[in-house]
């Protein structure tokens, strides 16, 4: 699944298309996604012009001049593309199609149809479902190492999976949380209690883990993302970042930290693979 650095590139791909545009005409061509599309989508949307487009977690959000907001994910296999040619018939996976006022038309194509769309009120989308039970936004300010303490402090379960629960923290994934770990030498067997003092404060291990995750996700988004499977940026380039992974997907490799000499081992934690380096990372 795209993680924060995909969806965010998704995102800066986009604005410049949507933003100060209006959608003039919206092709639908099922009735559902992962859930049913809402009632009238095309309708309610034709006319409506984008004020903003933002990021939430993994959600894209498009504001629209009327109050509401188009929410988007792009599940396993979603993708947007701009423009790009007009078939007959469609391609089979190529679901809704928004044609905007100037005569770009931004396409959205999903094999596996685990995306959804949704039509939200700006004033209640902070308590929708979707959002309400979401964690801190990773690149915020409102992460750092002393809110980070103060949540960790007292947690019997490992600091990977405290970092990949949306609950805390928002759109970073079983990726990126691998790649922050090994930057800043935790190891992800770790107690996540064990990253704040007695009191909840944070430790200096604390520190580098917060600086990692912030630099990791920044690294990631200027690369426009990792591209392993499905995942494109909007104008149809693959992104960088899978070729500058230090332990994701790289078990049996040697450690790339100089001087450490250990293996990348591979370990499953909640369901997921996670790569560490178990010389370096303590």
């Amino acid at each position: 699944m795209p993680e924060l650095p995909e969806v965010e590139t998704v995102r800066r791909g986009l604005e410049p298309v949507l933003v100060g545009n209006a959608f003039a005409r919206v092709e639908q061509r099922r009735a559902d996604l992962r859930f049913p599309l809402p009632k009238d989508f095309g309708m309610r949307l034709s006319g409506r012009r984008v004020e903003a487009l933002d990021r939430r977690a993994k959600y894209l959000l498009a504001r629209l001049d009327d109050g509401e907001v188009l929410v988007m994910h792009l599940g396993m296999t979603g993708r947007f593309s701009i423009n790009g040619p007009a078939t007959k018939p469609p391609p089979k996976h190529e679901h809704i199609v928004f044609h905007l006022g100037d005569g770009t038309a931004v396409r959205y194509s999903d094999a596996r149809r685990f995306g959804l769309m949704d039509l939200v009120p700006a004033a209640t989308l902070d308590s929708h479902a979707l959002f309400k039970g979401l964690g801190v936004e990773p690149l915020s300010e409102a992460l750092t190492p002393e809110w980070l303490a103060a949540r960790l402090k007292g947690k019997a379960n490992s600091i990977k999976a405290a970092l990949v629960d949306q609950k805390l923290i928002a759109g970073l994934g079983n990726i990126y949380a691998g790649e922050a770990l090994y930057r800043a030498g935790v190891s992800p067997l770790r107690l996540a209690g064990s990253l704040a003092t007695k009191s909840g404060k944070p430790t200096k291990k604390t520190e580098a883990l917060v600086a990692a995750v912030k630099a990791v996700l920044d690294d990631a988004i200027k690369a426009g993302g990792s591209s392993l499977r499905d995942y494109k940026r909007a104008d149809g380039t693959l992104g960088e970042f899978q070729h500058r992974f230090k332990v994701y997907d790289r078990e049996g490799k040697p450690c790339p930290r100089k001087g450490c000499g250990g293996t990348v081992r591979r370990i499953v934690q909640g369901g997921r693979s996670t790569f560490y380096c178990p010389t370096c990372q303590r």
